[in-house]
């Protein structure tokens, strides 16, 4: 990308530290939110990577990157719009599950 070129893209990092025996019904759960983000206008790409390796207490990181702040604010409403509809509760879910999370979105550095 050249310097003239702003780069509006937003990416959600997410990482969870997930107790072995809830993995699976963890990573159930986020298959179904990926889906769901997939098909949300200004949806680029996305990426769930778990940890083979390394002294990190992250095992599962998941990566979605949004065209702009836009299309990240639309997908999220339409994750809370699904959520209410099922009647999941997120925290009540992760608590359950003793996972324990860390929550973020990046732009990507212009200094560099």
């Amino acid at each position: 990308m050249s310097a003239a070129t702003p780069n509006n893209a937003l990416y959600r990092i997410d990482k969870f530290a997930v107790p072995t025996a809830s993995l699976g019904e963890f990573a159930a759960l986020v298959g179904r939110t990926h889906e769901i983000l997939q098909r949300q206008e200004g949806f680029v790409r996305d990426l769930v990577l778990e940890q083979i390796s390394g002294p990190g207490e992250f095992n599962i990181v998941t990566l979605v990157e949004w065209a702009d702040e836009r299309s990240y604010q639309a997908a999220a409403e339409a994750i809370a719009r699904f959520h209410e509809e099922i009647g999941f509760d997120r925290r009540a879910t992760v608590n359950r599950l003793g996972v324990r999370a860390d929550l973020g979105l990046y732009r990507e550095n212009s200094n560099t």
